[in-house]
């Protein structure tokens, strides 16, 4: 039972339901972290927002959910790890790939690298060595990448915290943490 009531699109007000529309959407369904977060409309545009965004950015899909699983992981967030371990499925992952990803582990060079980072990353609670964007570097990443990579860490310790505080119900086919 989550902490925070789900916020029904039916019964939502006017804002609410707008950005719940959108989601429904795109899922095909409303997530219930979406719903959770939809207990404030500024949070909900807010994520919603840094989805669309970032989906629009310049890493691929399969990336960005291959680093959403190795943060879920790391974050012992449960709802993130099945959600994002879907999604990755959709944009071309392995299961191999998304088992790996969850020990932040990949047998590609280059998204070892992005895995590596965003692990320090969470790890060291931003705190980096001038080395690790270095090395990001090394691997092929321009700075557009290497912020982008950024980005989809913060975005997913948002909803990691989001899922993880107010204990949100799993709403896709479950994945074990590693």
């Amino acid at each position: 039972m989550s902490r925070i009531p789900l916020i029904d699109p039916n019964t939502a007000t006017a804002q609410r339901k707008a950005l719940l529309t959108d989601i429904h959407g795109a899922f095909g369904a409303t997530p219930n972290m979406f719903k959770v977060v939809a207990n404030s409309p500024a949070a909900l545009a807010s994520m919603w927002g840094s989805f669309g965004a970032l989906g629009g950015g310049v890493i691929p899909a399969k990336l960005g959910e291959l680093i959403a699983v190795a943060v879920a992981n790391r974050n012992a967030c449960e709802y993130c790890l099945a959600a994002h371990t879907a999604l990755g499925r959709k944009a071309g992952s392995t299961s191999a790939d998304m088992v790996a990803a969850q020990v932040g582990h990949s047998d590609d060079p280059k998204t070892q690298a992005a895995l590596t980072f965003a692990l320090r990353v969470v790890e060291g609670r931003g705190q980096l060595q001038a080395g690790d964007v270095e090395e990001l570097r090394a691997a092929g990443y321009s700075d557009e990448e290497v912020v982008e990579i950024l980005a989809h860490v913060a975005l997913n310790l948002f909803t990691n915290y989001v899922n993880v505080a107010f204990d949100v119900p799993v709403d896709f086919p479950g994945v074990k943490l590693r």
